[in-house]
């Protein structure tokens, strides 16, 4: 499938014209946006200092995308995905759980810098430094 989902740190990578992302992005038809990066991006635009500027080109970006929301089989694969890593003992924030749950139900490639999606089982990781 030529389909990926980005992490938040990605995204702000494509909102800032990185052009290793943007040669990457550009390999896929289907950009996606776990809605909940989408409310990381927002809440980054409303906290920043340039708040319309930014608003605006968030949504824009936000927008083009495919945005991948949250239901009952993400809520399930959270609480999987929760308790595995508390087993393993490796914790990751509470957002970068839901992202991943919901790229593990769409079966969905995340693209992301974080190195702590690697100890998420069933998830496909495109990781780029």
């Amino acid at each position: 499938m030529n389909t990926i989902a980005l992490d938040t740190n990605i995204a702000i990578d494509v909102l800032n014209g990185k052009p290793q992302v943007i040669d990457l992005m550009r390999q896929k038809e289907i950009i996606c946006l776990p809605v909940t990066v989408c409310g990381e991006l927002l809440f980054g635009a409303k906290n920043s200092g340039n708040r319309i500027k930014n608003e605006s080109k968030y949504r824009t970006f936000i927008e083009s995308c495919i945005v991948l929301d949250t239901n009952t089989l993400v809520a399930e694969a959270y609480a999987e995905i929760r308790l595995a890593l508390k087993q393993k003992g490796k914790p990751i924030p509470e957002n970068d759980i839901w992202i991943a749950a919901i790229c593990v139900v769409n079966d969905i490639a995340l693209l992301s810098h974080d190195k702590h999606f690697e100890n998420i089982e069933g998830l496909q990781l495109i990781k780029i430094e």
